[in-house]
């Protein structure tokens, strides 16, 4: 047999498109190309791959070789097409048997003696994999992260000679196990080890069970860096599909993360506008995605540059990141929710008029303006962090740990996947009009309320969702008036 066909994938965004490796032996002078809008990584393959086959073993055709990479139109990038290129050359040229491939699909580079190495992406092909019906055939440094698919059949080999042996039945190689137990582990920090700071802490329940954004305003050493790191360990556990989806995010961010728990970011506030919403030549996920379905902490918040915090304002409406280039976009998700924390003023220290503060009202002024008023009005839950005294720290008073609190988030976050299927953060105008109704005393506080504070449109449509999320905690089916002034108190920092 002169032709081959073998299957594989590329990788674009989330997707994992099919790619068909088409391989041709014909008479001529010896000679490998490839076609098919073929990146560096791949063009270089095919040195790899003459190496690798000779070291396993076969023999390297000494005839014209065309290798078509298909769809053409579509960018081929990475090293994860040298072992379908090289089992496509086998195959073509009679050292492998003819359709014993047609149900599999290969990934993985390829060393010069053979060896298998492992790609980025692994999760997210598995999963258009099995969505094709097929298997896949990969490296070992990638089965257990594959494997985590239930009812998926992955086939991990070390070398080029064992994944042949295979399909010759001399040395049948058996499908991947995986083991799930390390799935759900406990979050390392509880909200048991913050003493104090009551009302912080019950901010954080209210956006743990809505889905709302926090802005923690304090001096330094208050605590709100503790008190950001402890939303992940009062939020729902991620279901088996939001686990997956994480960890393919992760997969092809080539970024270490540990399975089945929420994501905490907390970028350095020198990054930039790329490292914060993703991109590069070959786009690829940044901050706000591998937050997605968890928690996005910016710590100093004016000390990022203004620009890079203005690309947030999209996303945190929309819960997606759209990249364009010249030649395709890109779409990542985006379902974060924001943490941000702050001090008043650049020494820290305008706190109460606290009298270590030496910074003029013009510097004041300037620090807090870094930080847009748009963006401000999309944050939810404003509230001060005061400087805790010295009996707060010393007493031993047991306070409520984190799965006490989650306990409750969940049964809030169920009674609303049950009345709207979503968060009440994610509540449209149309469906607040439904939910979130207001009698006559609530109508007339919050329209005062709005003339005080100068509530945009968007900022009193937020207020009703965190009344709504009150109300929910409070297990009660109305809004009441307690509910709308506490909502209120988080609007007028």
């Amino acid at each position: 047999m002169s032709f081959a066909k073998i299957y594989t994938r590329g990788l674009l965004g989330l997707h994992a498109p099919l790619i068909e490796v088409e391989v041709h032996v014909s008479q001529g002078l010896p000679s490998l190309t490839i076609v098919g809008l073929p990146e560096a990584a791949v063009r270089e393959s095919k040195d790899r791959v003459r190496s690798a086959i000779i070291n396993s073993g076969f023999q390297f055709p000494t005839k014209r070789l065309t290798i078509n990479l298909a769809p053409a139109d579509l960018p081929k990038d990475g090293s994860r097409l040298d072992l379908p290129i090289a089992l496509g050359i086998l195959i073509a040229t009679g050292q492998l048997p003819e359709n014993v491939t047609d149900d599999f699909e290969f990934i993985g580079e390829l060393a010069l003696d053979g060896h298998l190495r492992g790609v980025t992406g692994t999760l997210t092909i598995a999963m258009a994999c099995q969505f094709a019906g097929h298997k896949l055939m990969l490296a070992i440094d990638n089965a257990q992260e594959a494997a985590q698919l239930p009812d998926f059949q992955v086939y991990a080999a070390s070398h080029l000679k064992q994944v042949c042996d295979h399909f010759i039945q001399s040395n049948v190689i058996t499908a991947t196990q995986t083991d799930h137990s390390h799935i759900h582990q406990q979050y390392k920090y509880d909200l048991a080890d913050i003493k104090g700071q009551l009302r912080p802490r019950r901010t954080l329940e209210i956006a743990a069970a809505g889905g709302h954004s926090i802005l923690f305003k304090g001096p330094p050493g208050t605590g709100k860096t503790l008190l950001a790191s402890r939303l992940p360990s009062i939020l729902p556990t991620l279901n088996a599909e939001e686990s997956l989806e994480v960890a393919s995010i992760y997969s092809i961010a080539n970024t270490p993360h540990h399975y089945g728990q929420r994501p905490f970011r907390s970028p350095h506030h020198t990054a930039s506008a790329i490292a914060l919403v993703g991109g590069g030549s070959h786009p690829k996920p940044g901050e706000i995605t591998l937050a997605h379905l968890g928690v996005l902490f910016l710590d100093e918040l004016p000390e990022f540059d203004r620009k890079v915090l203005e690309v947030l304002r999209q996303p945190l409406e929309s819960k997606e990141i759209v990249i364009s280039r010249a030649s395709r976009q890109i779409t990542f998700p985006a379902n974060f929710q924001l943490i941000a924390a702050m001090n008043p003023c650049p020494c820290g220290y305008a706190f109460n008029q606290d009298s270590r503060c030496q910074c003029s009202p013009d510097a004041i002024k300037r620090y807090q303006n870094r930080i847009s008023g748009p963006l401000l009005d999309r944050i939810d839950l404003h509230i001060d962090v005061p400087p805790l005294k010295a009996q707060e720290l010393q007493d031993e008073t047991p306070v409520e740990n984190s799965e006490t609190i989650r306990q409750r988030v969940i049964q809030a976050y169920d009674v609303q996947m049950n009345r709207q299927n979503c968060l009440n953060q994610a509540l449209s105008p149309k469906q607040l009009e439904q939910f979130a109704q207001l009698d006559h005393a609530s109508r007339n506080m919050i329209e005062i309320a709005q003339q005080r504070l100068n509530l945009s449109a968007r900022a009193y449509h937020r207020v009703l969702r965190v009344a709504r999320t009150i109300a929910d905690l409070g297990q009660s089916d109305v809004i009441q008036g307690s509910h709308l002034s506490e909502a209120l108190s988080y609007r007028g920092q």
